[in-house]
Parts: structure tokens; sequence; C-alpha cells
């Protein structure tokens, strides 16, 4: 079953202390890793800053939205983010979820 993933993320204080070479690097690093996670059918939905400007919004910086084909790849993104070490240098909030439509929500939310 479809599953998707919903990424919230602003650099801290040990991101802006890298150099730009050593940031560099490290974006380089996480690229070259995602190819291999192409292969499972991880889709990057988009990749984005935040529009700060709607009602409610969040106080982070970038948003990132993830389609996978199971949960098993979404697992593999998701494992692959922890050991590259990306917690270390984003504020980072995660919600992930299977594919559902308005009715299936609307019933959850009733039996709340």
């Amino acid at each position: 079953m479809n599953q998707y993933l919903i990424e919230l993320y602003t650099p801290n204080s040990t991101w802006k202390g890298l150099s730009s070479d050593e940031r560099t690097q490290y974006l380089n690093n996480v690229g070259a890793a995602m190819g291999q996670l192409t292969e499972l059918g991880v889709k990057a939905l988009t990749l984005t800053q935040i529009d700060s400007q709607v009602d409610q919004s969040s106080e982070h910086q970038f948003l990132g939205v993830w389609h996978f084909p199971n949960e098993e790849a979404r697992d593999a993104l998701l494992t692959g983010i922890k050991a590259s070490g990306w917690y270390d240098y984003f504020d980072h909030v995660n919600a992930a979820g299977k594919e559902g439509n308005f009715a299936e929500h609307l019933e959850a939310l009733s039996k709340i």
C-alpha cells in the first residue's frame, strides 16, 4: 500500500557552524545515496522552503513530501536519513502514513 512521509526541518547551529565546503560535501553524499533509494520506488514529490505566510504555518524552514510504494521503502529512507547524521544538523519532524481518502479520514476523526 502506498505510503507518504512529510518532513519539516530547519538548519540548526551545528549545520550553520560547518564551512561552505563541509556543507557541500555532506549534501553531495546525501544526493549520491538517494540514487539507491529511487530503485526502491522512493519519490520526492517536493523538497522546498515553507511558505511562512500561510495561516497556521509551521516555524520550520523546509518541507519534504515523499511517496513510497510500501512501508519497506519508507523505512529505507528513514534509516538512511538517520544514518547520514541528518538529525545532527537539522531540527526535524516526521509525519508518516498510508494512502487514504476523505471518507476514511472523516470516519477516523469521528471515532476519536
